[in-house]
């Protein structure tokens, strides 16, 4: 299913008819320009290329430069392939804009999480520290990890401190809340992966 390439600008709310207020994620969503057409004759399958953004041409290596101008494509700072059945209703240079969504549409919006670096038991897994005062000793450590005799080592999948955030995480059937198409931005309800200003992918919801 075809989408789109957004940048996650940040979070406010809106208001209903009824007067509730519902939190929304404001992703500035394309327009995207259409830099490649994969066919299952010549590539084997069938996928749609998009670019999202600008930069300066230095930026970029001779090899990437050259692809956009063979096409006479401004080069694009982000690139994702799409996958597709149908490629007939797309062509090299065609732009995409946040209009092919619709209010009450539902989607999913893909992003990278929030890097937390080296993280411990308490913030990563939610574990419960133990009381400051009476006596206990073990303080925010994770506790006893492993058996005595038997099977004399930590089993796999063991809760314990490490690495946080900064992995891939999709939200999927989002409702969206609103689609403004003269400044490219899509409103939907709930909060996205992602920091400001983070690259976010939004497709639509297959039902």
């Amino acid at each position: 299913m075809i989408g789109l390439i957004g940048k996650k600008i940040g979070m406010t709310q809106v208001f209903s008819d009824q007067g509730e207020a519902v939190p929304v994620t404001v992703i500035e969503a394309g327009p995207c320009t259409v830099t490649e057409v994969r066919t299952r004759e010549r590539d084997g399958y069938t996928a749609v290329q998009l670019g999202f953004g600008t930069n300066k041409e230095k930026r970029f290596t001779r090899p990437v430069l050259g692809q956009f101008k063979k096409r006479n494509l401004p080069p694009a700072r982000q690139l994702r392939e799409f996958r597709v059945e149908d490629v007939t209703p797309y062509q090299v240079g065609q732009a995409l804009t946040v209009s092919m969504f619709e209010k009450g549409q539902r989607v999913d919006v893909q992003g990278v999480t929030k890097g937390r670096g080296f993280q411990g038991v308490i913030k990563r897994h939610g574990f419960v520290a133990g009381h400051a005062s009476h006596g206990p000793t073990m303080g925010r450590e994770p506790g006893s990890i492993g058996a005595s005799a038997y099977p004399s080592r930590v089993i796999k999948g063991k809760r314990l401190p490490g690495h946080m955030g900064a992995a891939n995480l999709t939200i999927k059937n989002l409702e969206v809340i609103g689609v403004d198409a003269e400044q490219n931005v899509l409103l939907v309800r709930g909060a996205v992966p992602g920091p400001p200003n983070g690259l976010v992918f939004i497709k639509k919801r297959v039902s």
